[in-house]
Formats: structure tokens, C-alpha cells, sequence
């Protein structure tokens, strides 16, 4: 497995990690022994780099996890988790919490949930609009001292808040989206990432299925709990748009011999070493085939081409309903 460093200040992890967020409903049903078994083979492989976040399931995604972990050396898994998210009990979304004691106790429950010791990469999940960002990874760092977490990570803020985070302790990445068709980071955010020795661990690279090549119109369905359903990507001609943009990849794709999802995983690890692409595969079946983009070699002709089958900008809709961008401080 190839290792990527996350940063000047954080760990050395696998090349490509593993999303579980969708092994707790959020893509619709999910079965539980193919969850496990999908991390079982990820570990196995040599994937180390392993997401979560203490709201997915309402806890139910870090149990899964602690179940998987159980009978293997604690270092077998580089830990990244995500708190401050909160949620109603019929699963809405209800605001962000990062009061210094609301970290605290949070990691004090996932910490129970996983049954570990300490977390590798603790991060709030949002910017919390009402607390100061120095006063939430202050409370971070508080924990870093203590010895329950390893590293201080940042997920979906933007360059003002980085700097800020980072004048008061050393941050090993952000993790936020990054696609093909979401790339939006690259402006301002990764010049400022590159310049302060942060990583970045990039989600939504499938941009949740819509360019892995297997997706089609239907898939997804409300009643099952799949929030593509409502995700603005997904929906009427903006879906037909963006569909159109994954067959121009599927006929770069076909020419190398490789599969769609492969060639959009492969160029997100091709945009620096500092950049460690997360896959949320569900099943060892997808799993396998992410791990195959690892082996994708993209040329200089490649990436044009590539470029010019799905440009910048081309995506038709926002990444998230308009509620929830509103959330992100890295979109302002």
C-alpha cells in the first residue's frame, strides 16, 4: 500500500482511505455484515486511514467501527472523526456545536463507542457560527495534551478559519469535498493549505456515486433514507447534465482499460501527494475497485483530456440543498 503524509504535522497514512459514513443509512439501507466484512478487507489491503463521524447513525457508524477493530493491534487504523453535528431524534439536521465542553464530552463518547484509548485526527465537522474557532481547537489541543487525541484536523472551512485554527495549534489536514466535478477548493483554499503544511483528505470523489460510473436515474429514493434524493445534483436536468459529463469519462476510462470511478479517484490523487482521497464503499465489490485507481497512472495527455471531458465549473447544481450550504464556511 502506498503511504501519503497528511501535512508537515500529521501521520503517515494509506494513499487511500475509507469513508464509512454510507454504512450507517445515509446512502439508504445498508447491511451490516457486508459493512464489516468491507472493513475487514480494507484493513487487510492496507488501508489505514479510516473516517467517521460520532453523528453518522447517531453512533451506530463508530460501534460498527469498534466492532471491526476488535482483535487487531490498535495501530492498524489511522482514526479521523468528526464531531459537533447535531441531530434530532428523526434524524434532522439541527446545528453545529463546538463549545469547548461540548468537545470534551463528545470524544468522551466516541472514545466508548470505538473502544480505543484515543482518536488519530479529531475534527469539528462544521464551523460552529457561535463559538470561535480558536476556542474550539483549543479545547482540541487540550485533548492532544492529555493524550486522547493524536492530531487536530478541519473539515469544510475556509482559508480565514485555516489561518486561524493553525495560529493556535498545528492542523495535520482538511477534509473536505473534492472531485472532479467539485473543485471549488482550489482557488483559495488549497494555496493556503500548501502554504501552512496542511493535508487535505478529500471526500465525495464519487461525488457520492453520481460520477463512479454506476449510478443511474432512480437510484436513489427518499423513502430508503438516500439524501441524494434531495441533492440538487442528483435532480431533474441537472442530473441528465451531469450524467452526460460521466459518459465523456467513461470514454477516457474505457480507452485505458480501466473503470470510470478509477479514473476520477485516480485524478484526485493525482492533484499532489499531499492530497489523500476518502472512498465511501459500502461493499468489498466497490471496494476492490477503488483500490485499483491506486494502480491508474495518469499522463500529462491524460489529465487534458480528461479536463476537457468534464471542464471546471461544468457540474450542473450545488453540492448540497441550500440549507446546508449555508453551513459551509468554506463556500463564503
Amino acid at each position: 500500500m502506498q503511504q501519503r503524509q497528511l501535512g508537515t504535522a500529521g501521520p503517515t497514512v494509506s494513499a487511500l482511505g475509507l469513508g464509512a459514513m454510507g454504512m450507517s443509512g445515509l446512502y439508504g439501507p445498508s447491511d451490516r455484515a457486508e459493512s464489516l466484512a468491507t472493513i475487514d478487507a480494507a484493513l487487510e489491503a492496507g488501508v489505514t486511514l479510516i473516517d467517521t463521524g460520532d453523528f453518522y447513525g447517531m453512533g451506530h457508524n463508530e460501534m460498527l467501527i469498534g466492532e471491526a477493530l476488535k482483535g487487531r493491534k490498535r495501530e492498524q487504523a489511522i482514526l479521523s472523526v468528526k464531531f459537533g453535528a447535531q441531530r434530532d431524534p428523526a434524524g434532522g439536521w439541527i446545528g453545529f456545536d463546538g463549545r469547548p465542553a461540548a468537545v470534551k464530552t463528545s470524544l468522551a463518547y466516541t472514545l466508548q463507542r470505538l473502544g480505543v484509548d484515543h482518536i488519530d485526527i479529531y475534527r469539528p465537522a462544521r464551523l460552529d457560527p457561535d463559538v470561535p474557532i480558536e476556542e474550539t481547537v483549543g479545547a482540541i489541543a487540550d485533548l492532544v495534551k492529555a493524550g486522547f487525541v493524536r492530531h487536530i484536523g478541519l473539515s469544510e472551512v475556509g482559508a480565514e478559519t485555516i489561518r486561524r485554527a493553525a495560529a493556535i495549534h498545528p492542523i495535520a489536514d482538511l477534509q473536505i469535498e473534492y472531485s472532479l466535478i467539485s473543485r471549488g477548493v482550489e482557488d483559495k483554499i488549497l494555496p493556503v493549505l500548501r502554504e501552512l503544511g496542511i493535508g487535505m483528505t478529500a471526500y465525495g470523489v464519487l461525488s457520492r456515486g453520481l460520477i463512479g460510473g454506476h449510478f443511474a436515474k432512480g437510484d436513489a429514493k427518499a423513502e430508503a433514507g438516500d439524501f441524494r434524493a434531495f441533492s440538487p445534483r442528483f435532480q431533474g436536468e441537472n442530473l441528465d447534465r451531469n450524467l452526460a459529463l460521466v459518459e465523456a469519462l467513461r470514454t477516457i476510462a474505457q480507452a485505458k482499460g480501466v473503470t470510470v470511478a478509477q479514473v476520477a479517484i485516480a485524478w484526485v490523487a493525482a492533484q499532489g501527494d499531499d492530497i489523500v482521497p476518502l472512498v465511501g464503499a459500502r461493499t468489498r465489490t466497490r471496494l476492490a475497485e477503488s483500490l485499483g485507481a491506486l494502480d491508474v497512472a495518469l499522463s500529462t495527455e491524460d489529465l487534458a483530456g480528461i479536463e476537457r471531458a468534464v471542464p471546471k465549473g461544468a457540474a450542473a447544481g450545488d453540492r448540497y440543498a441550500a440549507a446546508q450550504m449555508a453551513h459551509l464556511d468554506s463556500e463564503r
